[in-house]
């Protein structure tokens, strides 16, 4: 079974590093799905048993971006 996390993205000024932020997402193992809802907000379906919302975080962060859950 797959969870759904939104997260908010701290930093991000345009869609193209949003892109980059779900990019790197979607490499993640389990991960299924990384969304851009709105500038600053993407919905991510992973894994539960494979990644935790921390993971899905640290990815983020190690795009230069601060992040959270919404």
């Amino acid at each position: 079974m797959m969870n759904r996390v939104m997260l908010g993205i701290q930093g991000v000024e345009n869609f193209e590093q949003m892109n980059k932020v779900t990019e790197a997402l979607k490499k993640q193992q389990g991960v299924l799905k990384a969304e851009v809802q709105q500038l600053g907000q993407v919905v991510v379906e992973y894994d539960p048993h494979r990644l935790t919302v921390m993971d899905l975080i640290r990815t983020v962060r190690e795009e230069g971006f601060l992040a959270g859950m919404l």
